[in-house]
């Protein structure tokens, strides 16, 4: 399906070789690209990468294949989305390297981020440049009409996220939405490269929600964390073949 685009956040663990990664395996993301079409980067969280790592990441992986991203937290956690246009800059400039393989950009509000905020929130996506977005919240008093249609105003995409701090959400503010399952490390160690938790019901129940979307002409963009099940790459399996 052209407008599904499913994977996990991340590539580079070595506790998946053996299963998803064959043992052995030097170059993951060339070989987690023969598996699924889409990654999240979470690197980028942490710090932007450089132009020469992005590069690489463009040559190891085939066309048609699509890298979303983090923004880095010193933009979203440490400036609150203020006096970050520096930053913001060098990180889309560095992203842009990417082509045609980049993908939504994510936008994730640490929950002290608070609704009382939100004129900080349009001031920053006002100033969007051309692409995709998708913003993330953690705290669940943000989830009402009003900011539903701040998103709406901007074409930003609401990401739907799968976890314990938050309720279950469907809204979809753009033209395409973007699914995270997120999970619960204090119950799921995800390091293991096994299945820790039987996801099944929840993956099929996604499923249902996906058809719709897909149905409404909505693209989708879904990335599965390690702390869900406990093995990412079995969840993506499991939701394609529910579809």
């Amino acid at each position: 399906m052209e407008k599904l685009h499913m994977g996990t956040m991340g590539w580079s663990y070595d506790f998946w070789k053996g299963n998803l990664y064959p043992e052995g395996s030097e170059h993951l993301l060339t070989e987690y690209a023969k598996n699924f079409d889409t990654v999240e980067i979470n690197t980028t969280f942490y710090r932007i990468p450089s132009r020469n790592t992005v590069r690489k990441w463009t040559e190891e992986t085939p066309d048609g294949f699509i890298f979303s991203a983090k923004l880095p937290r010193k933009i979203t956690h440490v400036k609150r989305l203020q006096d970050c246009q520096e930053e913001f800059e060098v990180f889309l400039e560095h992203m842009s390297l990417l082509g045609n393989k980049r993908g939504p950009m994510l936008i994730q509000l640490p929950p002290g981020f608070v609704p009382e905020m939100s004129g900080t929130l349009n001031d920053f996506l006002a100033d969007l440049p051309e692409g995709r977005f998708a913003v993330e919240v953690r705290n669940k008093k943000w989830l009402d009409e009003k900011f539903y249609g701040l998103l709406r105003e901007h074409a930003v995409a609401l990401v739907l996220l799968d976890h314990p701090w938050m309720p279950e959400m469907n809204m979809i503010t753009a033209d395409f939405t973007y699914i995270r399952w997120a999970g619960d490390r204090k119950k799921v160690k995800g390091t293991l490269g096994t299945v820790e938790k039987d996801r099944r019901k929840e993956i099929k129940d996604w499923a249902v929600k996906i058809k719709g979307f897909l149905d409404d002409s909505v693209e989708v963009f879904g990335y599965f964390s390690k702390y869900y099940s406990g093995y990412p790459p079995g969840d993506v399996r499991m939701l394609s073949d529910s579809m």
